[in-house]
């Protein structure tokens, strides 16, 4: 290769595979699609390779232009966000932030952290994707993700966020003045439990200790739902005993409509914890969510 590859030639490069469009891409870079053209042209002469195969109605990248953007990709966000963090240094962080997370860690974030990022940052933009099951932020294009330590991956730097958690056994008062209290988990299986389907399709069994004796409770009962909020809507009107985040049902204990069951059987556990790849350059955006979310606890 006699001489590199322009910057704005590779990055409209990447933009084409992303649109799959010479239309698309010239619309969103301010050029036209004939000089578009050009550039690939001269982008494929200096590498000596095909990148993009080319018919009237579509365009899709060769082996070798796969290859190039699956690489070049991420190598024009760090750029992105390195331009940023530079231009931050005189008006604050820019930009959006992306995030993903589990849904009672989305409404921690909503109640306590968001708005006083906001707030404090208007230049900044939040993207919350809540979904239960664990994604590769890398590979999915997200900033950070917030998980319970005992789901975070091993190659992450994790921050820790509201302190320790537990999840507990609750039902209605109605339910309980029908069905007596279990006194241990053994005794679920004499009760009407509301189950819990995991993202992968199985189902979650009810995890449990007590003085060092730990239990996993395959539960039964007519009701299955992938959904906490939906358990703790079917908990509150009377269907059965549900398992939930304590956090994320605590408006409902404390107003009455839902009462522990199985309390001494349900001890704190590592709570949630922001993580983000350590290789990778932190966005002045994402390390400004971290001050402000440390700050708030």
């Amino acid at each position: 290769m006699s001489q590199r590859p322009a910057l704005t030639d590779l990055s409209a490069f990447a933009a084409i595979v992303a649109h799959r469009s010479f239309r698309k891409a010239a619309d969103e870079l301010g050029l036209s699609p004939s000089t578009l053209s050009h550039m690939m042209r001269t982008l494929e002469t200096r590498l000596g390779v095909r990148l993009l195969h080319r018919t009237t109605r579509s365009v899709a990248p060769t082996e070798a232009g796969a290859r190039l953007v699956a690489r070049l990709q991420p190598l024009l966000r760090e750029l992105d966000q390195t331009l940023d963090d530079v231009g931050s240094l005189g008006r604050g962080p820019s930009g959006t932030l992306r995030i993903n997370a589990n849904e009672t860690a989305v409404r921690l974030l909503l109640q306590r952290v968001v708005p006083s990022f906001l707030q404090r940052y208007p230049a900044m933009a939040l993207d919350l994707v809540s979904e239960g099951r664990l994604v590769d932020i890398v590979a999915a294009g997200f900033d950070a993700g917030m998980r319970l330590g005992e789901a975070l991956p091993q190659d992450m730097i994790a921050v820790p966020f509201g302190g320790l958690q537990r999840f507990i056994a609750a039902a209605s008062p109605a339910y309980l003045a029908r069905h007596p209290p279990p006194r241990t988990p053994d005794e679920l299986a004499q009760h009407t439990c509301i189950g819990f389907r995991l993202p992968s399709g199985k189902p979650y069994r009810w995890e449990f200790a007590r003085h060092g004796q730990e239990l996993a409770v395959d539960v039964g009962g007519p009701l299955t739902l992938d959904h906490l909020g939906l358990m703790a809507d079917a908990a509150v009107a009377g269907m059965g005993i549900a398992y939930l985040s304590e956090v994320a049902v605590q408006a409902q204990l404390d107003s009455g409509a839902l009462v522990r069951v199985l309390d001494d059987w349900c001890p704190p556990l590592p709570g949630l914890f922001l993580y983000y790849p350590g290789h990778r350059h932190v966005p002045a955006g994402l390390q400004a969510f971290i001050e402000v979310m440390r700050e708030v606890g």
